[in-house]
């Protein structure tokens, strides 16, 4: 009789886990260069059934036929990696990036141990001391690892390789970094990215555009029909709560009473 308030809890688990993936992916929306996520859920992988009254083993024998498995189990979250919008701001350190590829950037974390960084957000700026850095104060890496140092008092120009010129003289070049397969991703934040082990670093081939930077991904539109859909089955789980909390009463207060 409990096997359906079970199920259904499993549901009301599931929706707040899909909720909670919309519900920052909405507080994301005006984030440079911010991937949406996304959940999956599992079924139970084998029927429930029970073999009852089979005469090829007895009529009075009860042979089981599966494992009871309740309801729907949370999967694996994942992240879209598909390109977004363009916003122009003219900025010549403001970059986006046209096609598959990440920016690296050194991470030094409270320990003094630095790594790299992998980020599709762009909005970078100069230190006093020339390096370009971004919001966080973490440094752009060029194509040998290196941190970029410029002349604060004279304007660069960047082209499509990432190449930066001052003065029609080449100074550096902007890493594009690229992996063979982004399963071997994982989120550090809400735009980086760090490899795990088994990923491959491969060069990255799209293209550095100057004056620009890639948005969010995700569409508002779409995520709030999401919300709708997580918020309906979430109150159609708690209905279900419901009728077996109030069949429960039933039994205990009236059908189980002694007469």
């Amino acid at each position: 009789m409990l096997r359906g308030l079970y199920t259904a809890h499993t549901g009301l688990r599931n929706e707040q886990n899909r909720m909670d993936i919309l519900t920052n992916n909405l507080a994301n929306a005006s984030t440079v260069g911010f991937k949406k996520e996304g959940a999956t859920s599992q079924p139970f992988r084998e029927v429930l059934a029970v073999k009852v009254k089979d005469a090829s083993v007895g009529l009075w024998t009860v042979q089981p036929i599966g494992h009871s498995r309740l309801g729907v189990k949370i999967g694996e979250n994942y992240t879209d990696y598909t390109q977004g919008s363009f916003r122009i701001t003219d900025n010549t350190y403001d970059l986006a990036l046209a096609g598959s590829g990440f920016f690296a950037l050194e991470y030094t974390n409270g320990e003094g141990e630095t790594s790299t960084k992998y980020t599709r957000a762009g909005n970078f700026t100069l230190t006093q001391e020339g390096y370009l850095v971004n919001s966080d104060g973490m440094y752009v890496l060029d194509a040998q690892n290196r941190r970029i140092q410029l002349d604060t008092l004279t304007d660069a120009r960047i082209d499509d390789d990432g190449r930066i010129y001052q003065n029609e003289r080449e100074v550096a070049q902007i890493q594009v970094a690229d992996f063979e397969d982004y399963d071997y991703l994982e989120k550090f934040g809400d735009t980086f990215f760090q490899p795990v082990e088994g990923a491959t670093l491969t060069e990255g081939t799209a293209e550095v555009k100057s004056g620009v930077l890639e948005m969010s991904n995700m569409s508002v539109i779409s995520e709030m029909v999401n919300m709708i859909s997580v918020t309906r089955a979430y109150e159609a789980n708690q209905k279900i709560v419901q009728t077996y909390d109030e069949s429960l009463d039933i039994a205990v207060t009236q059908l189980g009473r002694v007469q």
